[in-house]
């Protein structure tokens, strides 16, 4: 059976170290993540209950066969991921230094609930969201709220919520954001090309702009992102989960 007591069972779904683990674990009992409620106690213990979260969210097995691997029902599953999910969930950084760069990427996460996706270019119904990230940490600081996959990045940039939750930082983007203000390559008019110093300047925008699509592989590994059966803001979670430990564990 998987349990939080065992060190080892840690670090294959969380990401995290047994330390960085601990350290979750006490913010979130900080935020009021433990305290006592009405009715039936949790079947599990606050450590227990995240590490069922990232499990689910790491493997994207069914709650039926989840529930068995931590020795609880497949309901007391399914009601743990839908009240702590929330509760992993990153904190957008409220303010950034003068001299912060931001790098920001749209993905597309394939999603079943079809109330909030949409057929994508890749013919899947899926969902659009914004990743901003700091560019000389390579924390994420924003995620946008997800959008139906069908969405330009151009407009899901302002309809996200996450050019308002950057403000004017200097923010630097690939050419799907034209019109926006972000900081974009150059683009070589038709029958001209580049001066040296604009190709110059393009290929030092994309050795920076590859930190974001770095950190986007990286989130990408939990399976969750692949194929989310969560319904309404359940794939926003997860993104936001997935986010936080990501940012903990290149954080240490």
């Amino acid at each position: 059976m998987i349990t939080a007591s065992e060190p080892s069972w840690i670090a294959p779904f969380t990401g995290l170290s047994p330390r960085q683990f601990g350290k979750l674990v006490t913010a979130l009992r900080r935020e009021g993540a433990d305290e006592v409620r009405k009715g039936r106690p949790w079947s599990l213990p606050l450590e227990g209950r995240a590490l069922l979260v990232a499990a689910y969210w790491r493997t994207n097995l069914t709650m039926r066969q989840l529930a068995p691997l931590f020795g609880v029902s497949k309901s007391a599953a399914d009601r743990i991921i839908d009240h702590r999910g929330p509760m992993l969930a990153l904190q957008h950084r409220k303010r950034f230094a003068k001299d912060t760069v931001l790098i920001v990427d749209g993905t597309l996460v394939p999603t079943r609930d079809h109330t909030i996706a949409a057929q994508s270019k890749n013919y899947r119904y899926s969902t659009n969201h914004q990743i901003v990230i700091d560019a000389d940490t390579r924390l994420v600081v924003v995620v946008g709220r997800p959008l139906a996959g069908n969405r330009n990045d151009c407009k899901a940039w302002e309809e996200s919520g996450a050019k308002a939750a950057v403000g004017k930082t200097l923010t630097i983007a690939d050419g799907g954001y034209p019109g926006t203000g972000l900081v974009m390559p150059h683009r070589r008019r038709k029958g001209e090309d580049l001066p040296d110093w604009k190709q110059a300047h393009n290929k030092s925008h994309k050795q920076v702009r590859a930190r974001v699509e770095h950190v986007l592989a990286r989130m990408k590994t939990w399976k969750i992102l692949r194929d989310c059966r969560l319904k309404g803001d359940g794939v926003h979670h997860a993104m936001l989960g997935i986010a936080r430990m990501h940012n903990l564990a290149l954080a240490g």
